[in-house]
């Protein structure tokens, strides 16, 4: 999996997946979006757009990384997935009520 990052004036970070983000991939993130909480940002927006796969797993991950951003005063905030598969589990699951949810991290820096 390919991760980037960028950050804006809003001090909200914006990370990028690609590829799964499943069983396998699930840890890791969680650890890279809790390394965030730990350096006292709270503000954080994961772009999903070039996610083809989304489990339980990658589900939880996200759950509790808005969890801890929110118990913290901040929020995180996805990019819809642009994949059908991917973005049918957000949908299925109700997910995509849950979250803050856009097409684009320029959508939510705008609404934030």
């Amino acid at each position: 999996m390919k991760v980037s990052t960028e950050t804006h004036e809003r001090a909200v970070h914006v990370v990028t997946l690609s590829g799964r983000l499943d069983a396998l991939e699930a840890g890791p993130i969680r650890e890279l979006l809790s390394s965030y909480y730990a350096n006292g940002d709270h503000d954080l927006i994961v772009d999903l757009r070039e996610v083809d796969f989304v489990d339980s797993a990658g589900l939880a991950a996200l759950v509790k990384a808005m969890k801890d951003a929110r118990s913290n005063g901040g929020d995180l905030r996805l990019v819809r997935p642009t994949a059908e598969d991917a973005n049918r589990v957000f949908a299925l699951t109700r997910f995509d009520q849950v979250f803050v949810m856009a097409d684009s991290s320029a959508e939510l820096l705008s609404d934030w």
